[in-house]
């Protein structure tokens, strides 16, 4: 698996303003979240979103030499809607389906132990 492009992403996060997120807000419950699976180094997951949602994702959010979504960081992920576990990395796009993205974390994660 090749490391993830960085070049591919926002130089920071965007995060969203309060109208965009409200405009996500509706499908939400209609993303869709693969069962698990890994090989010997990660495991992955692919996450579907609704068609019609990436018409009200942010223009900025898309590569437009792709016309796809760029590699998002965890707070803009979070940010249109998807919930999941820590660690979770989105690393790829699936272009034929640009609705489906692909993510990726070390396997037998561990989130960082927090003292207090």
């Amino acid at each position: 698996m090749a490391d993830i492009d960085y070049n591919r992403r926002n130089k920071k996060p965007r995060l969203l303003t309060e109208s965009e997120r409200q405009r996500l807000d509706e499908f939400t419950d209609m993303i869709h979240y693969s069962t698990r699976y890994s090989d010997d180094m990660y495991e992955y997951r692919h996450v579907q979103l609704p068609k019609a949602m990436l018409k009200q994702i942010p223009k900025d959010y898309f590569d437009p030499s792709k016309g796809t979504l760029k590699l998002l960081w965890e707070d803009e992920w979070r940010g249109i809607g998807i919930t999941q576990s820590l660690g979770w990395e989105h690393y790829e796009v699936h272009e034929p389906e640009p609705h489906i993205l692909l993510f990726k974390r070390p396997k037998n994660y561990q989130p960082p132990h927090v003292t207090q």
